[in-house]
């Protein structure tokens, strides 16, 4: 792949003047652009890409690609200069088309599921099924990518350059399937155009990501881009009608054409859940695939994880899976490190979870979740994030204060803001909360005061193994920090 070399016709990409240029790698930073390279200046957030032009044009770059805006900006930098100028109106689109043509290669089976919450544990849930039905199989998100092939990633959604060079290289490695999680902001910044999907899938929508989308309608608009732009006609859309916004997702599909697989509880989802019974470390879930009954025993703590699995078993169906092979490998499905973890279950047989919820809608989802599972008391340890949407502050408090019989504010990332502030404005609505700073101390004190039949909810930072307080990220794992307390209390140290 380093000799390649492609001409900008070849990625689908026409320059001013009719000129083509050959082209030997795309990149987004000038810092990493090389002799030969189409280097994408893209509009940003504090500063448009073109201001760095010259010093692309300076490593090498061979043409650039970007939008009006951006050429009046680099027009200095390109006078007197034979570099290839192409200019788009949705220059991030056209950046992923030409990374996809530019790699050429992808998993031959790729899902993708949105939503905001639920996410991850869809993907993982949709590889592992595929796995234990013998395919070599990865989910891309949250947690990089994950299963028959591992790399890191930065980014829920990663870039366009970076997404198609990992699915060159899975597909390299011999990965067949692959299930992504799909993000509001990757998929308002077109990062996952250019990948062909057989099905996608729709978990739910609640309050998130307000510091960037300006209004609902924005966070939705961007949602629902994976059914209206980036699934093909002849695509599957599997959609949680549960959710207020399934049937706007699922009337978007049909008015593309798209074949529709339903999951929720009314009558005429076509993976209708019946019922379910919990018990300490797990559930049984009776539900019918087109009016059949069927039930399975699930090792996964939460109802709503019943939606997850039979969302992850129709996006496995939608891309080709015997139904009947599907449902088989169900009870065989483990949790996602960070989503609904049993952490560490103290002497007592009190048990201590890890989970992601960062969202009002999430954290009460959790809770309400676990109250089946718990005899006693629902203790919880919770907080809000810096530098993010503050009008869900006071939202988490709420809650909290309904679902928890015992709450904990804590610090979440308070990044560049004052924790003690972020703690008031959730204490605002949760007056009665016990309020401890210090997370490790949060996490201490709480598994400190568990009886027997009590549960410990620790929420928000789930998978993350860092606090970031300033600019600096220390390490900090929530499951581990819950495990060295468990220890501690109970005697284990000796």
């Amino acid at each position: 792949m380093a000799h390649r070399t492609r001409t900008l016709a070849d990625l689908g990409l026409s320059a001013q003047g009719g000129r083509d240029a050959r082209i030997t790698g795309i990149s987004v930073d000038s810092r990493e652009t090389r002799e030969g390279h189409l280097f994408a200046a893209l509009p940003g957030t504090c500063s448009h890409g073109a201001t760095f032009v010259e010093t692309a044009i300076g490593m090498g770059a061979t043409a650039i690609l970007t939008d009006r805006e951006g050429l009046a900006i680099a027009r200095p930098a390109l006078d007197g200069t034979d570099v290839a100028v192409v200019v788009a109106e949705t220059p991030r689109q056209a950046l992923a088309y030409a990374a996809a043509l530019w790699f050429g290669t992808q998993p031959e089976t790729m899902v993708a599921v949105t939503g905001t919450n639920g996410k991850t544990s869809v993907a993982s849930f949709t590889r592992q099924i595929w796995t234990a039905l013998g395919h070599r199989a990865v989910n891309i998100g949250t947690t990089g990518v994950e299963g028959s092939w591992e790399t890191p990633l930065r980014h829920t959604t990663p870039e366009p350059v970076t997404l198609h060079r990992v699915l060159c290289e899975a597909a390299a490695e011999g990965i067949t399937h692959a299930a992504m999680e799909a993000s509001s902001h990757g998929l308002d910044q077109y990062r996952l155009d250019g990948v062909t999907l057989r099905a996608a899938g729709f978990t739910n929508f609640t309050q998130d990501h307000l510091d960037y989308h300006a209004d609902f309608e924005e966070y939705f608009a961007a949602k629902a881009g994976l059914f209206d732009r980036v699934l093909p006609e002849d695509g599957t859309a599997v959609i949680n009608v549960e959710d207020e916004k399934g049937d706007a997702v699922r009337a978007i599909a049909e008015a593309r054409g798209q074949d529709s697989l339903t999951v929720g509880r009314r009558p005429d989802a076509a993976l209708r859940i019946i019922a379910q019974r919990f018990d300490p470390t797990g559930q049984h879930l009776r539900f019918a695939w087109n009016a059949e009954p069927r039930q399975v025993r699930l090792g996964l703590i939460g109802g709503f994880q019943a939606e997850n699995v039979l969302l992850a078993a129709g996006l496995a169906i939608a891309s080709g899976s015997e139904p009947r092979d599907v449902f088989e490998v169900l009870p065989q499905l483990s949790t996602v490190r960070g989503r609904m973890q049993l952490a560490a279950t103290r002497g007592s047989g009190a048990a201590v979870f890890v989970d992601y919820a960062h969202t009002p809608a999430a954290l009460e989802t959790a809770l309400k979740a676990l109250r089946p599972h718990t005899m006693g008391r629902l203790v919880v340890v919770y907080g809000a994030g810096g530098d993010r949407d503050r009008g869900k502050r006071p939202l988490m408090g709420t809650a909290a204060r309904d679902h928890a019989d015992v709450r904990i504010v804590t610090d979440d990332n308070p990044r560049s803001e004052e924790p003690a502030s972020i703690r008031a404005e959730i204490l605002a609505a949760d007056p009665e909360a016990i309020e401890i700073g210090d997370r490790a101390e949060a996490i201490l004190r709480a598994v400190d005061m568990l009886e027997d039949g009590d549960a410990l909810l620790i929420a928000g930072k789930g998978h993350e193994t860092g606090q970031i307080v300033g600019d600096t990220v220390y390490p900090f794992d929530d499951a581990e920090q819950a495990s060295v307390a468990v220890a501690a209390l109970d005697g284990r140290f000796a």
